[in-house]
């Protein structure tokens, strides 16, 4: 039996990103724990260019791409002849970029490049024409890119598919593919004609149960995938219980046809090969600040840590209390919270962005923080509550959805909703020095990660492949 997985998704999402999310990360840390523990077994796919079919592929060539998606963008470390050509590269294709908007929106950026705050309004709508362009450029080169570099090898490569795919074998899906075209028909066709089974991984179902925090495109995007998707489904994994129950109840109210249980595996911790701590310029001092590794977007709920904060400068003497560091990029339906920092000069340095940061330099922050703060209103799982409790550094979370089962009993938790709670459980922590180093102490010595190989034995132990059948109980 062969485990055939498609990767398109890791692809497409490749042509318009710049960093690999949570989702492509554990994606491809599934991905090679299976190939570790059966090789023969676990094979690639990616669609063809008409989308109508898969063409195989080595997972070498997805090792690849990861790994060039996950590149650290180091300009700190780079000689300064090296760092001045790579910026005067970067001022080049903004300049080109900006020169192809429509003349207000290229005035609005240009104004907000001299740093005048004026300007920043302006600068907002015109960085929301700036993403329709690159969109709009992303998506023009994914086909160029299909068309020209896997065109001349994949006829070759899907007549292999074609010979070694038999009756019983399993098409798995680990991916984001909801915006991938027509995916249901290139599901059901190719595993009628081959007579495969069929296996999805859900992360979550947000769009579905609290679409306000989601664009309305995506929304619609989701939607539909789930509805066609789902029902062909043999085998539903998901990565929490949390999610495997939304699933089944959503499936519930809504009607919609599943085949059998839904079942959670357990989920790796940490990434790869960990990176080496990268100390770089825009860093705080070590011991200085508390962490919020996450992109900044509704869900996440920055604005409450923000309010924590505002309050906190009342309570306690400026010098007692640490930097709130937010690290991630800057998402969606955030506006009003940008501002409000803007308006109030991020609490006059209390509260930073590290924008975009590489896996060095969070390793960094993880290791150099008080502790981390992950007030999110919805998950699927929570992986920065894991790779807090990983580099041993105590988290205080959300009680919601699925952060408890992700932080088990060495996280602490408050109500996302209620600032009284989460203000009040954020102090006994910053006024107790002694207790947070017992607290530390206590997750170093009892905080057991999840090897990757559990979840890939798991996943192969759901699909019945003789990996862990022919295994002793």
């Amino acid at each position: 039996m062969r485990i055939w997985i498609d990767a398109e998704d890791l692809f497409h999402y490749a042509a318009h990103a710049s960093r690999p999310s949570g989702i492509q990360r554990l994606a491809f840390e599934l991905q090679r724990a299976l190939v570790g523990l059966a090789p023969q077994d676990v094979r690639f796919l990616r669609h063809n260019t008409a989308g109508t079919g898969y063409a195989q592929v080595e997972f070498v060539e997805i090792e690849a791409l990861f790994k060039n998606l996950s590149k650290p963008d180091d300009l700190e470390a780079l000689p300064p002849q090296q760092k001045e050509r790579h910026l005067g590269r970067i001022r080049l294709l903004i300049r080109k970029l900006i020169n192809t908007l429509p003349t207000a929106a290229a005035e609005a950026l240009r104004r907000c490049n001299s740093r005048r705050r004026a300007a920043l309004c302006e600068a907002v709508a015109a960085i929301r024409e700036l993403a329709v362009a690159l969109r709009a450029i992303a998506y023009a080169s994914i086909k160029q890119k299909n068309k020209s570099r896997h065109e001349p090898s994949s006829a070759k490569v899907q007549y292999n598919f074609e010979i070694q795919a038999v009756e019983g074998d399993w098409l798995l899906c680990l991916g984001s593919p909801w915006g991938l075209k027509d995916y249901a028909d290139l599901v059901q066709t190719t595993c009628a004609r081959y007579n495969l089974r069929f296996a999805l991984l859900i992360y979550d179902i947000i769009p579905l149960r609290r679409p306000e925090w989601c664009d309305v495109n995506l929304t619609k995007a989701f939607r539909s995938w789930f509805h066609s998707v789902v029902p062909l489904a043999d085998r539903i994994i998901t990565i929490s219980r949390t999610t495997a129950r939304d699933a089944e109840a959503y499936a519930a109210e809504t009607s919609m046809p599943i085949k059998g249980r839904i079942v959670p595996i357990p989920v790796g911790t940490g990434f790869g090969q960990p990176p080496a701590p990268l100390r770089t310029k825009r860093l705080p001092p070590a011991g200085s600040f508390v962490l919020f590794v996450s992109t900044i977007e509704a869900r996440k709920n920055h604005i409450l840590a923000f309010r924590i904060w505002r309050e906190l400068l009342s309570i306690l003497p400026r010098e007692q209390l640490p930097t709130l560091v937010f690290a991630g990029r800057v998402g969606w339906l955030v506006t009003d919270l940008m501002q409000q920092l803007e308006n109030a000069n991020w609490l006059d340095g209390k509260v930073r962005l590290i924008e975009s940061p590489s896996d060095g330099e969070l390793a960094a922050l993880y290791e150099s923080c008080q502790f981390t703060l992950f007030p999110s209103f919805y998950e699927g799982w929570g992986l920065p509550v894991t790779e807090s409790l990983a580099h041993g550094v105590p988290c205080l979370a959300s009680n919601s959805t699925s952060l408890p089962e992700a932080g088990g009993a060495l996280a602490r938790y408050f109500d996302p909703d209620d600032l009284h709670d989460a203000l009040r459980t954020v102090r006994e922590v910053l006024e107790n020095k002694t207790e947070l180093a017992a607290w530390r102490a206590e997750i170093r010595k009892h905080f057991r990660p999840v090897n990757w190989r559990e979840s890939a034995a798991a996943t192969l132990r759901l699909l019945g492949h003789s990996y862990c059948c022919n295994r002793p109980a």
